[in-house]
């Protein structure tokens, strides 16, 4: 549905950071994709790194990446996962990119001699990044995600960038503030205080939110939401209850429920005589609540104990476990727990194994006796990135008996570096934005695994990577049983190692789980788990 000029809304936080924005976000574009607007979605971090993707995972979770190659906010990948759309650079901005792009123009001479300052140089550069995914014709709506919280020092040129938005555009920007009401169990009460202090923050700031959004435990009677309205400047209809779920699927169907993109249409005044087409979603979330059954799969990787490391895995195991009629049980193994004596123990009554990726030394060797249990016992296996490198590692050693084969990242002087640096990484001494990022294409083997689960010969797929597979070693792989099944027909660099002998044994260069989405589940998970089930 065309609207004559893109339309803004922002999404802004306060109380405490994690109460959802990102999720409220991606929820609302997909009930105003389904009435047949065009909507994206970007994000504004307030932090001064230039993207993630030099942040530890403890630090921020998943660095999830786009078609384009741009290391992004995991936030992103729920973008996708929801509108089942891609994202690219333009939608994910931190403070970092603006500062160095105000700081460019100014050695250019572009401010010709001005003193450089937030306002206007810095709040003029978060707007123009804000208005370029509009400028290009192709949305109706941009939903802006502002991270961290309302009160934040590090948040305050974004804030007022929003303020003067609402000023220069009026009724093309809507602004949405998602706050908590706590439950105390001591006094038996929801407390509104805090979403009071957050928006007369907010509006110390000169932001007026024209929606709030609760995240709240218990239901919200009608005194609470009129008193938070009365005390917001908020309409009472436009105070709306953000219960906790079971599944961030589930939020869409909540939020329609609370009316959310009827006020949001109202609001800017849009077209909104078309019904929402919502049944794919709702069936989708049915089968998610309603598995006929439950299967463990072990997922093993060094950042274990913060699931959002691995955010884009685990979602991609619900969209394959739905499509099975089944809950994926992901147990978390942390690789350095593993050790030849306690393999069975830990791993014996697991129906499939993903090796996860990563980076550094730490928890390899638990990594490698995880895919040589998978490998000898018969169980579905599926790695990724390093995981795909450390199942070539595994056999190396353990097949071709070179036992002292290993990674140039791991060990320098191995005589046998089945995984190798990059050729075009090896003059690179700069961590950021530097490894090899983005889509590439992969033909793949015709006959092979690979082949019927994709049922195509040639596919794109993302990577984020710095070392590959060792070509001078693919002829002794090949004859020990070890196949390349997928190759970038560009450089050669082998994309997939698959083993035709065994039940379901899979290795990839790339991340399959940057691509699976509620409507287009990635078929590699699918198939994993239909074999790990069978």
């Amino acid at each position: 549905m065309a609207v004559k000029q893109t339309k803004y809304i922002f999404v802004t936080g306060g109380v405490t950071s994690s109460l959802g924005k990102g999720i409220i976000s991606s929820s609302l574009a997909k009930l105003l994709q389904a009435r047949g607007f065009a909507v994206t979605i970007q994000k504004l971090d307030p932090y001064i790194n230039i993207d993630p993707g030099t942040l530890n995972p403890y630090e921020h979770g998943e660095c999830y990446v786009t078609d384009d190659g741009a290391e992004t906010d995991l936030d992103l990948g729920h973008y996708e996962r929801f509108l089942n759309c891609p994202t690219s650079q333009s939608n994910n901005v931190t403070t970092g990119r603006i500062y160095q792009s105000v700081i460019n123009k100014e050695r250019k001479g572009d401010y010709l001699g001005k003193t450089v300052q937030i306002i206007p140089h810095i709040t003029d550069e978060i707007k123009r990044r804000i208005k370029i995914l509009g400028s290009k014709g192709k949305f109706d709506l941009v939903i802006t995600e502002i991270g961290g919280t309302v009160g934040d020092i590090e948040s305050l040129p974004y804030i007022e960038s929003v303020r003067q938005l609402k000023w220069e555009m009026g009724d093309r920007v809507c602004v949405i503030h998602l706050t908590l009401v706590p439950y105390l169990s001591a006094s038996g009460e929801l407390k509104t205080k805090p979403t009071q202090h957050s928006v007369k923050m907010l509006l110390e700031e000169g932001v007026q939110p024209d929606i709030l959004v609760l995240r709240t435990e218990r239901p919200l009677n009608r005194e609470i939401r009129k008193k938070v309205a009365l005390f917001c400047n908020v309409e009472e209809r436009a105070v709306i209850e953000s219960r906790d779920v079971s599944t961030i699927y589930e939020v869409p169907l909540l939020m329609q429920k609370e009316r959310l993109d009827e006020i949001v249409i109202e609001k800017l005044k849009l077209p909104g005589n078309t019904k929402s087409d919502l049944e794919p979603w709702r069936e989708f979330v049915k089968s998610v609540k309603n598995p006929k059954q439950t299967i463990k799969i072990g997922l093993i990787g060094k950042y274990v104990e913060l699931h959002d490391a691995y955010k884009s895995i685990s979602e991609a195991f619900i969209h394959a476990g739905a499509v099975n009629f089944c809950k994926v049980d992901i147990q978390w193994i942390h690789s350095e727990t593993l050790e030849e004596g306690n393999i069975t123990e830990i791993l014996g009554d697991l129906k499939g194994i993903l090796v996860a990726p990563g980076f550094g030394h730490r928890g390899i060797e638990g990594k490698i006796i995880a895919v040589r249990y998978a490998r000898e016992n018969n169980i579905p296996f599926l790695g990724i990135c390093l995981g795909m490198q450390c199942a070539v590692i595994e056999f190396a050693r353990n097949v071709l008996g070179l036992t002292r084969a290993h990674s140039t990242e791991m060990d320098t002087k191995s005589p046998d570096p089945v995984i190798d640096l990059m050729a075009d990484q090896k003059e690179i001494t700069d961590k950021g934005g530097t490894m090899r990022l983005g889509a590439y294409t992969c033909v793949i083997k015709r006959g092979s695994l690979a082949s019927k689960i994709y049922h195509s010969e040639c596919v794109s797929e993302r990577h984020r990577h710095r070392y590959e597979f060792n070509n001078a070693y693919t002829e002794q792989f090949k004859a020990a049983g070890m196949i390349p099944s997928g190759i970038n027909p560009d450089t050669n660099l082998v994309e997939i190692m698959e083993l035709p002998d065994h039940k379901w044994f899979i290795g990839v260069q790339f991340h399959p789980e940057y691509r699976s989405t509620v409507m287009n589940p990635h078929p590699l998970f699918v198939n994993f788990v239909k074999a790990a089930l069978e």
